[in-house]
């Protein structure tokens, strides 16, 4: 592949410089922070079944950072799942962009989802973006086989398990009941991307079974003459009356010639542009005017080099970008109780996802009841995740209308949810 593309190959095959490394079990940010689970350590270390040279942790990290450019202490890794055989991070968890995880959930309790929220818990408690802030967490369900089984009695079945490909994401699908769920989170989280899913569950061609599915057999392959634009996205804010200080760091090997910040609060009527004026340590800034409450600012990054290359960020610009909220101070008293955002696919035939707000940190519980008032499932009692969401698989309930009941010590919030 180097010879085909002229890059120089490096390689770790040899000593002093040797290290066995599973492909799946590797993911970075691009900007020094990389993510492994503690298999790398199993393979290199006395156990290791192809290692020529035995390795502690930290000899481990220096192979690592001298090859993948890693940032000492960045080098993040967590406990293997007991029921993904080949423990492997890219079957539960996959980086969007720098602050954002998108992480697999299994039902409360099952299967590895545990160990997961135990791993991901220890990431948010010890380590931030390489913005400074703590990362964003996405979840998304994690599918159980046709007959209902979660590993280790089923394969396991993940659409963390995806790759980028520019402007298309590639995602392994399985049954339509679970599927449509998957994609619309990803969708939603990615906006502008094309989210493609690819079968990976059907009779003639079970790849799942064999413990892995789209990024386990694909490698991307980047581009000669990147233009590169980080930013850390804009937060929700109160503010109406000052502007909205944006920042990126935009490099090229040429230089850069300009740079703007393209925003609206209407995608259907075009945008108006800011410049953006050079700062030290190749930072980029502008502000964006300040919008009255209840606006929604949509907005994207423009570059263009020295040599000519131009680039936007998000990649998907001008139909994707980045939004935040312009709140309302006044917009009335909040609910003291938890609050349902939103419930979908609604009706379902199987998966239900479940958007809870204003839960703090109260013990929660979420069920489903009958038409005559019966408790016919608990979704959950105990802390929601931070991030409010939950997921429920309703395949097993009779045919019918429930009412979603989700109940703290401050309060309950009510909703219709349709078993079909």
């Amino acid at each position: 592949m180097g010879t085909a593309k002229g890059i120089t190959v490096y390689s770790t095959t040899a000593a002093p410089w040797d290290l066995v490394h599973t492909g799946g079990n590797f993911m970075a940010d691009g900007f020094g922070t990389a993510f492994s689970s503690n298999l790398v350590l199993d393979e290199n270390g006395p156990a290791g079944d192809f290692n020529t040279t035995i390795r502690d942790a930290a000899s481990v990290d220096n192979v690592m950072n001298q090859f993948m450019g890693i940032t000492p202490g960045r080098y993040i890794k967590m406990s293997t799942l007991s029921y993904d055989g080949i423990h492997h991070i890219d079957m539960h968890m996959k980086l969007l962009d720098e602050e954002t995880l998108l992480v697999g959930q299994f039902p409360v309790g099952q299967s590895d989802g545990p160990q997961i929220e135990l791993n991901i818990q220890g990431v948010l408690n010890n380590h931030n973006s390489v913005f400074g802030t703590p990362y964003r967490i996405v979840r998304i369900p994690m599918p159980p086989s046709t007959g209902g089984a979660f590993p280790p009695s089923g394969s396991y079945r993940t659409y963390a398990n995806n790759i980028f490909i520019n402007k298309t994401v590639l995602v392994p699908t399985y049954r339509e009941q679970y599927d449509t769920t998957g994609l619309r989170i990803l969708r939603e989280s990615l906006p502008g991307y094309r989210v493609i899913g690819i079968d990976c569950d059907d009779s003639g061609n079970n790849i799942i079974s064999q413990s892995g599915a789209i990024h386990c057999i694909t490698k991307a392959i980047g581009v000669s003459d990147p233009l590169l634009i980080r930013h850390q996205r804009l937060s929700d804010t109160y503010e109406t009356v000052l502007p909205y200080a944006v920042e990126a760091y935009i490099r090229h090997i040429t230089g850069i010639s300009s740079a703007e910040v393209y925003w609206t609060t209407d995608t259907t009527a075009g945008h108006s542009s800011v410049a953006m004026s050079a700062g030290a340590s190749n930072t980029s800034n502008a502000a964006i005017p300040a919008q009255p409450a209840g606006s929604v600012v949509y907005y994207y990054i423009h570059a263009t080099a020295n040599s000519g290359k131009q680039q936007v960020r998000p990649i998907t610009a001008p139909h994707g970008w980045w939004r935040f909220n312009v709140l309302d101070l006044n917009s009335g008293i909040m609910e003291q109780g938890p609050v349902i955002s939103e419930a979908y696919p609604n009706p379902t035939s199987s998966v239900l996802a479940i958007s809870v707000g204003n839960v703090g940190r109260d013990r929660v519980r979420i069920s489903l009841l009958d038409a005559l008032g019966r408790e016919a499932m608990v979704i959950q009692d105990a802390r929601m995740h931070p991030d409010g969401k939950v997921f429920a698989d309703l395949s097993a309930l009779a045919e019918g209308a429930y009412q979603l009941v989700v109940s703290s010590a401050k309060g309950h919030s009510t909703m219709k949810v349709v078993r079909h």
